[in-house]
């Protein structure tokens, strides 16, 4: 055989042989060795930071040149605060006298007119006090009636008594001059005894009938006094019932409880059956035809605040709803000094706080028919210096 032929190796197998397992551990595969990521070119990067950098700065630019440009020609004029509220000078209602509501005449949200009926107080015992009142008044009335009839009755016999002393002082003055020439003719004994003590009889009768008529007229005097201040006392205990029964009258007009004006009826309190006392709030009523808005502005913006200085107004409520409004007035003081405890700052610890002032702004009319402005409604309030008027008077 040639030399160069493949060697080739023979196998031979024994049926009977045992195969014995293999001590040889078992070959593990070799993993890859991992690939660095292969980084950019710092090149590029470069690249694209050069790129950036400059449309940022004249981004950056352009939004400062613009708002320095805004600031100087329009933002410097502007004052705005969005401390602002709608408002409005709501009256409560609440029962003058105490009682059990009978009627609940209103609903909550409730639009009313002025004079409607709102609640009405059971009247039952307001009607009594009224009828008694009126009953004592007719009694006493009757009472006067007979007084002065009595007195009517005094002064007739007054004057009787008066002409009964005028004939008895006639009869008593004939009396006394019969009585005197009844003495002179006894002393030149023309006349009698007898003669002169008749004729003093007679004057003695007529002076006692002169004195009885004296006396008739001093009793039917004081009669008449008697009478007068009956009539007096019963007069003045008849003025204190018409008071009285103009009291009930009043207190019985109180049951039916009024709208003060045109608005809506909010925060009702009250249903038929409570029972009410004297100043309890029963209900609210809003006019919603006068409302305003007070923004508290800082006092560094107050002095180009002046009345009549028209205002923008957005509301917040009306999907940012714009609107022009009229300054009508700047609050005396600031909001601390009206508050429940205005601050107190001479303690010692002392931190400058800018003060608020409230301002009140108008709304137009034809804002306010809409009906969609609603009291506490927040708002925001801004207002350009260049348009206000001439005048700094506040």
């Amino acid at each position: 055989m040639s030399s160069n032929a493949p060697a080739t190796a023979e196998v031979r197998t024994f049926p009977n042989a045992k195969v014995q397992p293999s001590t040889e551990a078992p070959e593990v595969p070799v993993q890859p060795a991992p690939v660095a990521p292969v980084e950019a070119p710092a090149k590029k990067k470069r690249s694209v930071r050069s790129f950036l950098l400059p449309i940022i700065g004249l981004a950056l630019l352009g939004a400062g040149s613009w708002y320095g440009y805004n600031y100087w020609t329009d933002g410097r004029f502007m004052i705005s605060t969005d401390d602002a509220y709608v408002q409005a000078d709501m009256s409560f209602v609440s029962p003058k006298i105490s009682g059990y509501v009978d009627k609940v005449l209103v609903s909550e949200n409730q639009r009313v007119k002025a004079g409607d009926p709102l609640f009405v107080i059971d009247d039952g015992d307001y009607k009594i006090a009224v009828a008694q009142a009126e009953a004592q008044i007719a009694t006493l009335a009757k009472t006067l009636d007979r007084i002065d009839a009595q007195t009517k009755a005094a002064q007739a016999s007054l004057a009787q008594a008066e002409a009964q002393k005028i004939a008895d002082q006639a009869a008593a003055d004939n009396a006394a001059r019969a009585q005197d020439r009844a003495a002179q003719l006894l002393k030149t004994h023309v006349g009698t005894q007898a003669q002169l003590d008749d004729a003093q009889t007679a004057l003695d009768q007529a002076k006692a009938a002169l004195a009885g008529a004296d006396a008739q007229i001093t009793a039917a005097q004081a009669n008449i006094g008697v009478l007068e201040a009956q009539r007096a006392e019963s007069a003045s205990t008849l003025a204190s019932l018409r008071l009285t029964r103009d009291k009930a009258q009043r207190d019985l007009s109180f049951t039916v409880l009024k709208a003060p004006y045109d608005g809506v009826v909010g925060n009702r309190s009250v249903e038929q059956g409570d029972l009410v006392s004297p100043g309890q709030k029963l209900a609210v009523v809003v006019p919603m035809d006068k409302l305003y808005i007070v923004g508290n502005f800082k006092e560094t913006q107050l002095g180009r605040l002046v009345p009549g200085e028209k205002v923008r107004i957005t509301v917040d409520a009306i999907d940012g709803q714009t609107f022009e409004g009229t300054v009508s007035s700047l609050a005396p003081a600031s909001g601390a000094v009206f508050s429940l405890l205005p601050p107190e700052n001479a303690t010692g610890n002392f931190t400058k706080v800018v003060q608020r002032v409230p301002v009140r702004i108008d709304v137009p009319a034809d804002v306010l028919k809409t009906g969609k402005l609603r009291a506490g409604l927040s708002v925001v309030v801004a207002a350009d210096s260049r348009t206000a008027p001439a005048s700094t008077t506040n």
